[in-house]
């Protein structure tokens, strides 16, 4: 007899404020869904976040996303922290996500893993969800090792590499303010919407 091979269906979670959404990002998702063979990735843009202010409205912020990721293979976006009354915790976000798929993966970079202990109940995000967190070539591995030694579940965490681009949200929004060109730094959809809703043009 023939065995039968069953594929595990996995569900990747990729959170950010996506102001804007740029081609870091792009890579990133491609990666992790290569990675961990993701029968889906979602998108979750920030919602109201706890820790840090977020320059751009919410909705706004699901409009660059979705001209970011629209029409690519497996990606699909949530509207769920978007659509809260409250402040969005990741803890929240993997709970809600733990219970409509089987098997989750939670996907950061790295830098954002370094602080991953100062988050709202890091140990119960691991409950929920496993981590995939995305080093690029170079990164001191040793301050990836401190977070791990400080979690109860550290085997719930899976570090997988990607190629190194220098792009970041803030340098955008500061290019883009001194008048400079972002074509090569975010998809041509993300690049119009930010022309045509003049975003970061204010400081």
């Amino acid at each position: 007899n023939r065995r039968r091979l069953v594929r595990a269906f996995v569900t990747g979670l990729l959170g950010g404020a996506f102001d804007p959404p740029h081609d870091g990002h792009l890579v990133l998702a491609d990666e992790a869904i290569r990675h961990f063979r993701l029968e889906r990735l979602l998108v979750v843009p920030t919602g109201s976040a706890p820790h840090k202010p977020v320059e751009t409205d919410p909705r706004t912020r699901y409009r660059l996303a979705q001209a970011a990721f629209e029409n690519r293979r497996s990606i699909e976006l949530s509207r769920h922290e978007i659509d809260l009354d409250e402040p969005s915790y990741t803890v929240n976000t993997v709970a809600w996500a733990d219970e409509r798929y089987r098997d989750v993966v939670f996907v950061v970079g790295a830098d954002e893993f370094a602080s991953f202990l100062t988050w709202h109940e890091p140990d119960r995000v691991l409950e929920h969800a496993r981590l995939g967190v995305a080093t690029r070539p170079g990164y001191p591995r040793e301050r990836l090792d401190e977070v791990l030694a400080g979690l109860e579940r550290p085997e719930r965490v899976e570090l997988f590499t990607i190629p190194a681009l220098p792009i970041s949200s803030t340098d955008i929004r500061d290019r883009v303010r001194r008048g400079e060109q972002i074509d090569n730094l975010v998809p041509a959809r993300v690049a119009a919407l930010i022309e045509e809703l003049g975003l970061y043009r204010d400081s």
